[in-house]
């Protein structure tokens, strides 16, 4: 099994460690109400994905 012949040093071990970090996620504005929407995904809000309804509208029951 191989093995190093010399420790790794601090500089070199962080210098790859250096682009492990976390990006912003895609955020866009709804078109049709103007909401924060993560990309390529429908709307939570209206329940919109590109011009059209892929969100039923939840259904209210009046209490009675």
């Amino acid at each position: 099994m191989a093995v190093p012949k010399r420790r790794t040093s601090k500089q070199r071990r962080n210098t790859r460690k250096a682009h492990w970090k976390l990006s912003m996620p895609g955020i866009t504005e709804c078109p049709q109400c103007k909401q924060p929407v993560l990309s390529h995904r429908a709307c939570k809000n209206c329940g919109y994905y590109k011009g059209t309804k892929v969100i039923p509208d939840k259904v209210k029951k009046a209490a009675e």
